[in-house]
């Protein structure tokens, strides 16, 4: 077994395999522990961090995170969310992390487990072989060497990279959707008090939205996300640029009154895609390999881990039951599309008015808000009932629009504009 990418998804999968008995090798192209993006966890990840044997590693590096509050600047109050007040209680926390810690501990695990971890490694050919001959896979080391391996199976975890779709074409960018980050951590920025101290805060502004992220050590994750086009008027330095943006949305300006911002300024372009297989006959597509949306609900963390056990348990059943090899596969395919689209119908909703109300003013008639809740809180791969209460509010938000349609026309006319392809971002510093 050969893993691609040692981040969330690679670690979770080389761990569960190797605990299987798969002799496993994961190959990472840079050194752990190194910076990443996407620091705000679920609470369905705490199930996952037990399962894997991490959970008082992870709680030593992580921040409280006990819910989520919204700021909108066409509202006079913030509306905070309480993952307490899920359907299911039984999660009422998650935490944020700096992944640079939060990746660490992961890697190790799957070190620990047995899977043979190599770093500073990067994968530059994979080859498939026929008749269900698995793969043979060459990589250069840091230091120039070259090395092969060959796998009965491929699990590509390499995120944003994209090994495989890439490879076979297989990326498109995501028609229904297209955003770009910029982002960067401060020292000083003020929190809220007591148990909300660790909350992620969301911030709407005109271009899209921010993130707000209070990490353990003081240090504060805060990005924005925004539609393309408004990256693509960008002069100046990225750092200027990105200032001038905070200046935009004044409650999140006024939470960084006097911060000091302590890395550079980063930007990423092109952030939504999807890839139209999730696996192959000997290979899978793993987290943001398969497809990456927007990060506004704080899943793709949550969603990497998930998509590789159910990759593990795919890949397990394959080999050990050949018989069961479709079935166990066209499960994972099932799986993997779940995540995504249950997220995705909110999440290219998010910046619409009629959603803004209805989360800025949540009831839980029929039991919604709870239900809301626990999609927020990541819990949609288990029991939960969680589904006729969100059909109901899916009905409830069709209803509004209608009822307000030209609002909605003028809203889904901006939102086309908005999510247009725009090439030559820039991204580069000047």
């Amino acid at each position: 077994m050969l893993v691609i990418g040692g981040g969330p998804a690679g670690s979770t999968a080389a761990a569960m395999l190797a605990g299987q008995g798969h002799a496993v090798v994961l190959l990472e192209k840079a050194h752990h522990p190194r910076f990443h993006i996407g620091e705000s966890l679920l609470p369905a990840n705490l199930p996952l961090f037990e399962r894997l044997g991490v959970a008082d590693e992870m709680r030593a590096i992580g921040m409280v995170k006990r819910g989520a509050e919204f700021v909108s600047p066409w509202h006079e109050h913030r509306q905070v969310f309480q993952f307490a007040d899920a359907w299911d209680k039984s999660m009422p926390f998650a935490y944020q992390v700096k992944r640079a810690d939060f990746d660490h501990v992961l890697i190790r695990n799957a070190a620990r487990r047995g899977a043979e971890v190599i770093e500073g490694c990067k994968v530059h050919a994979v080859d498939f072989l026929p008749d269900g001959g698995g793969a043979e896979i060459r990589a250069a080391h840091d230091d120039g060497r070259e090395q092969q391996w060959r796998a009965r199976f491929v699990v590509d975890a390499s995120g944003r990279d994209t090994f495989i779709a890439n490879k076979l074409k297989a990326k498109h960018r995501n028609p229904d959707h297209n955003s770009s980050a910029i982002y960067a951590h401060f020292a000083g920025a003020r929190r809220h008090d007591g148990d909300a101290e660790g909350n992620i805060t969301i911030f709407w502004f005109e271009h899209g939205w921010f993130w707000f992220i209070p990490l353990r050590d003081g240090v504060t994750s805060v990005g924005a996300t925004v539609w393309p086009y408004y990256l693509k008027q960008r002069r100046g330095t990225m750092a200027e640029f990105f200032m001038e943006t905070i200046a935009l949305c004044p409650a999140l300006a006024e939470r960084l009154a006097g911060a000091e911002r302590v890395t550079e300024v980063e930007a990423t372009g092109n952030f939504s895609y999807v890839t139209d297989h999730t696996h192959g006959d000997n290979y899978v597509l793993l987290g943001d390999a398969f497809a990456f949306i927007d990060p506004v609900f704080s899943s793709g963390v949550m969603l990497a881990m998930q998509s590789a056990m159910i990759g593990a348990e795919a890949i397990d059943t394959s080999l050990r039951q050949p018989a069961r090899r479709a079935q166990a596969l066209a499960r994972f395919d099932k799986l993997m599309r779940h995540g995504p689209k249950e997220f995705a119908w909110f999440i290219y909703r998010i910046t619409s008015p009629t959603m803004r109300e209805l989360f800025m003013g949540p009831r839980n008639l029929l039991r919604m808000q709870e239900a809301l809740l626990s999609l927020l809180a990541g819990d949609i791969f288990g029991k939960t009932p969680i589904w006729p209460s969100l059909y109901a509010f899916k009905v409830l938000y069709y209803t509004i629009c209608l009822f307000r349609l030209p609002r909605t026309i003028a809203a889904w006319r901006r939102r086309r504009i908005n999510i247009r392809p725009v090439d030559g971002l820039g991204l580069e510093d000047r």
